[in-house]
């Protein structure tokens, strides 16, 4: 079966207005949020044999404290890209099908509105809950992990052909 983890960013900091989006830092709320999503996936034995990243300082620092957090042993290979850098949904799906190659699971750390574009155009069924939640937002930090049938390659990856297997966010992580 094929896996594909869609990871938002954290929430980012407005701090510094002059600062250029490509290069802004995460707000202590997303340093908190990344730090939660990073137990959990460690919790839920949730790791990719791949992980596709933007280029961004604020995809960078959400992906390092996930894996500070997760430890995987050992590290799946990261690739940051500018392509993953506000991408439309077709761009991502496109970084995937290039680069995923043996990839059973693979993680893209990227922006909205693209990640939530794809998680919808990609999602066939999931659980009404998590459907719901997903068509209205895709929050900071969340998680989407979606299915796909076992004789299925990256290339066969098209609308409506995934399972939403879960909708992460980490406010529901609090008590966790």
């Amino acid at each position: 079966m094929l896996q594909l983890l869609l990871l938002r960013h954290a929430k980012s900091s407005w701090d510094d207005p002059a600062l250029e989006d490509h290069e802004r830092q995460l707000a202590k709320r997303g340093t908190k949020a990344a730090r939660r999503m990073g137990r959990f996936m460690a919790d839920e034995n949730i790791m990719p044999d791949l992980i596709l990243s933007s280029d961004a300082i604020r995809t960078r620092a959400t992906l390092t404290l996930i894996m500070a957090a997760a430890a995987p042993d050992p590290m799946p290979p990261i690739t940051f890209s500018n392509d993953l850098y506000l991408p439309g949904a077709q761009t991502i799906l496109d970084v995937v099908r290039r680069e995923a190659g043996a990839a059973r699971s693979v993680m893209v750390v990227a922006h909205n509105p693209g990640l939530q574009a794809l998680a919808l155009s990609l999602t066939r069924s999931g659980a009404k809950r998590d459907l719901e939640a997903l068509a209205m937002k895709f929050p900071t930090a969340a998680l989407a992990e979606l299915t796909f049938d076992a004789t299925a390659q990256w290339d066969d990856i098209a609308p409506a052909s995934g399972h939403l297997a879960r909708l992460v966010v980490p406010r529901d992580l609090m008590s966790k």
